[in-house]
């Protein structure tokens, strides 16, 4: 492979990092992921996140595992593995030094990235500024720019809306009635029907405020706090969505590997 060597250091294992890695591994990129000792992911089924609690998870077939240091991160990814490393601030990189490194945090803001840290740096989404601390941004707001490419300026605000799903925004949206733990009493995938008790935080039934498909709960193991994400349903009411990259992640996805080939093309 052209860029077996090049290794692509993603921080962030979520469901859109998640699909940045599982294309880019596929384009024959060796690729590692950081993530927090206990992610908050909701979409547990497409995220290599899930890594971090089980130790190995696979995506569409692809295989994540979690790693204990860079060396092992090494390792992996040179088996096609896409190892995960509890590392928040991706101190790995003194070590791997990557020729790629993209923010796919989603935390609406930069919480430490700089245009130094690869000869490119991609971010995802809002918090950045392309030519500033970023050489290049893909916009992950829905509509006509999703997955566009910035190498210059800001991509469009947070406007702190859920994405519209199946017609519903911010009622698909399922949030922690207290602080605790999340205590799911249905599957990921699952139909749920309007009104059906879904999981209890703290004692506190959480019920679907309409029908569907359960698209996402986080980790039992996960603490949260009252009013954070939890879990996601999904009028479509199609379980196989729920076990494949979303179109939003494969358009985000695209617009990294745009980014990194055409500077590659230039001879990086």
């Amino acid at each position: 492979m052209m860029f077996n060597n090049s290794v692509v250091l993603i921080r962030g294992a979520g469901d859109l990092a998640s699909g940045v890695a599982w294309r880019l591994q596929r384009c024959g990129f060796p690729v590692v992921m950081t993530e927090l000792p206990a992610p908050l992911v909701v979409r547990r089924t497409v995220a290599f996140a899930e890594a971090v609690y089980s130790g190995e998870t696979f995506v569409q077939g692809t295989q994540a595992c979690r790693a204990e240091d860079a060396g092992e991160a090494r390792q992996l990814a040179a088996h096609g593995i896409i190892p995960v490393l509890v590392d928040p601030a991706a101190d790995c990189r003194a070590e791997l030094q990557p020729a790629v490194l993209v923010d796919a945090i989603m935390a609406k803001r930069n919480t430490g990235t700089t245009i130094d840290d690869a000869p490119l740096v991609v971010a995802l989404g809002p918090g950045f500024t392309a030519g500033l601390d970023c050489h290049a941004v893909v916009e992950t707001n829905r509509g006509h720019d999703l997955g566009r490419v910035l190498w210059q300026g800001p991509p469009e605000p947070d406007t702190r809306l859920p994405g519209e799903v199946g017609g519903y925004r911010g009622a698909r949206v399922l949030r922690a009635p207290a602080n605790g733990h999340v205590h799911g009493h249905v599957a990921i995938g699952s139909v749920v029907e309007e009104g059906q008790i879904i999981a209890h935080v703290d004692g506190i039934p959480i019920s679907a405020p309409f029908g569907g498909v359960l698209r996402g709960l986080v980790h039992p193991d996960a603490p949260v706090q009252i009013g954070t994400k939890i879990g996601d349903l999904d009028a479509r009411a199609k379980p196989r969505y729920c076990f494949t990259v979303s179109e939003k992640a494969l358009a985000v996805a695209g617009g990294v590997l745009e980014a990194i080939l055409s500077r590659a093309a230039d001879g990086w």
